[in-house]
Parts: structure tokens; sequence; C-alpha cells
């Protein structure tokens, strides 16, 4: 038997009506101060630390959280973060879960697998907040950008790179990842229909130094391309083996939004390299941070700013041609790893509530 949660210890203070708003999760999503729910302790699953996005999207979390915790909206963050598979992800929750959280944010390893756990997390009042990518429990609250449109965004500057007939090759990130195959699927119906040749597709696992090697392997199988398609977390990679091979006159890449990219795109445009870069944010966990507290606040969801159990927050911004020079103006000083970042305010979330 699990240990008395607060949750419990408040149905038995105020008597039967009380575990009855417990039972539909009226702490976890009760009304703030006035039910005693403040303040509030958030937990976050990270089942991936592969990249330095997720270094970046827990860092934002942890500082967002300060500024709540100053106020004493919440008291503590607990992080479980690893690199870890669909069963260690499991695992990750059940211990935020035991560790009585109010609300766990969660950055999911698969879009169905996960939706046991979060029927636990439920039962026990706590709210289930899904970013980077959406999965299909109707328990969690998705707190995302549209992966598809950020996919078709980048797709369609491709195709009219390359045209009608022009061949590309794709580096993917991990196949049966959520938002992996959400991205993928926008981006070849792109394809398909601008009758753009796939001639072949890899996976570069989000990381630029694999993402470099499997494009190195892929030139040589495919001399002769017009273009290639890759996601956020390989395209520096991907553009250094085009660049090595000394095709970046012949190739045209869709990019990232990441100083290190943004980099090596700078110092190729006084030869004509051209690139695109949609913002990808880390920032999301912010967003969804914010969405939890007007959500633990006993706040409602506006109609029409959720569409099932999804709430898409914009995509921040694309950086192409037009507006290189003012984005670049803004990262040039940080590391190659940042990405261009962005994130709902406060006042923009509660936007989004009755």
């Amino acid at each position: 038997m699990p240990r008395p949660s607060r949750r419990w210890r408040a149905g038995i203070a105020v008597g039967a009506l009380a575990v009855l708003l417990a039972a539909c999760g009226a702490d976890g999503g009760g009304s703030g101060d006035e039910a005693g729910g403040r303040p509030y302790t958030i937990g976050l699953s990270n089942g991936f630390v592969g990249s330095e996005w997720r270094t970046q999207m827990v860092e934002g979390l942890q500082a967002a959280f300060a500024e709540y915790q100053k106020e004493g909206v919440v008291d503590e963050l607990v992080v479980e973060s690893a690199d870890t598979d669909v069963n260690g992800q499991i695992q990750q929750i059940r211990n935020l879960i035991n560790r009585d959280v109010d609300a766990i944010i969660v950055n999911p390893n698969s879009e169905t697998a996960l939706d046991a756990v979060f029927r636990e997390a439920i039962q026990q009042g706590i709210k289930v907040l899904a970013i980077d990518q959406a999965v299909t429990s109707k328990d969690v609250t998705n707190v995302v950008i549209d992966q598809a449109e950020w996919a078709r965004i980048s797709a369609e500057w491709l195709a009219k790179q390359v045209g009608q007939g022009g061949s590309i090759l794709v580096v993917n990130g991990i196949a049966g990842h959520p938002a992996n195959e959400m991205r993928w699927g926008a981006a070849k119906a792109v394809f398909d229909k601008a009758g753009v040749k796939v001639l072949t597709v890899a996976d570069g696992n989000w990381d630029q130094a694999t993402g470099q090697q499997v494009m190195t392997n892929l030139l040589a199988t495919y001399p002769d391309v017009d273009g290639v398609w890759t996601q956020d977390g390989m395209a520096e990679g991907v553009f250094r083996a085009v660049q090595a091979a000394g095709r970046l006159d012949k190739i045209k890449i869709s990019g990232e939004a990441r100083v290190g990219f943004m980099r090596l795109w700078n110092a190729g445009r006084a030869d004509g390299f051209e690139s695109i870069g949609v913002v990808n944010p880390p920032g999301g966990a912010v967003s969804a941070l914010h969405m939890a507290v007007n959500v633990l606040d006993g706040r409602k969801f506006a109609a029409g700013s959720i569409s099932g159990n999804t709430v898409h927050v914009p995509i921040p911004y694309t950086v192409d041609q037009a507006t290189f020079d003012q984005q670049w103006g803004k990262v040039s000083g940080e590391s190659d790893a940042y990405s261009l970042d962005g994130s709902l305010t406060r006042e923009q979330a509660a936007e989004f509530f009755q």
C-alpha cells in the first residue's frame, strides 16, 4: 500500500466531500491557497539526456521554478532525468508519485507505452502534463508545439529549393520516438506532394557526431543528391559532412535554430549558402510549468484553447535568410550548443484559461 499522501490526509480531514473531490484530482487541480494546495511540489520526468537541448530544457525549468518558489507558489522541484528506456521512465514517474508531487511534467519516450503509469498518477490526484511530444493518454494534458507543423516549414523550404524531381536524403532522429514519427510523417507528405524523390532515410539519433557520420556514409552511397532534410540536433553534423565532401554549393541543407549551426551558416553566407532553422523551444517545459500552476489553482481551460487533451503553443519563430541577421545578433555570444528558445509568459499562459 502506498504511503498516505497529502491528498489522502486532506480528504480524511474534511470528510466525504473532500474525498470525492480528491478522487477527481481536486487537490491536484483544486482551488489553490483556498484549498490549502499551495505550495505545490512539481516533478519532472526526462527520459533522454543525450542532447544539449534536454540540458537547456531542464535548466530553463529550474530557473522558472525558482521564481515561483520565491513567491511561495511552489516548494520543491523533483527532477528525474536520465538516459533510459520506457521501463526506466515508468520507474521515474513512479518515483515522482511516491514523492507525493502535485503535478508531473514529462518529456515522454513513447506516445502510448506510459499510459498505465499515467493512470496511476491520476488516481493519486496528480496532474500530468506532457511536453515536446504529445501522448495519446486522455489522462494527460499535452502542452506542445505542433511538431508536424514544425517539420512542414523546413520541408516546404527544401522542396522549393530542390524543385519537382529533385532528390534528397533524410537524416532523422530516433526511430519510433513520438516527435520523430510525427515530424517525418509531415515532412514526407510535403515531399510526396511536391514530387521530391527521397532516396533513403537514416537515423542520426539527434546527435551531431552521429549525424555527421551517417551523412558521410550516405554521401558515399548517394553522391548525386540535391538536398538533405534533417531535424534539430544533427544539422551541424550534416553540414560538416557535406562541407568535407566539397558539396556545399551543390546540396541544399535544412538547418536548425542552434548557435553551432548558425555559426557555420553565417560563415557560409559569403559563398551563397542558405538554410532555414525552425525553433523547437526547450522553453516548452517553462510553458508547461505556467500551465500546471493554473491547473493546480483550479482554473479551467477556455473554450477553443485546448483540442481534446492537447494545447498547442505557438512555434516562437523561424530563422531564414530574411531574419538571420536579427536573430544572430541576439545569440552569437552563446555556446554552440545553445538552442534558440521561447516560452509562454505567465500572462500568456493565463490567457488559455477561463
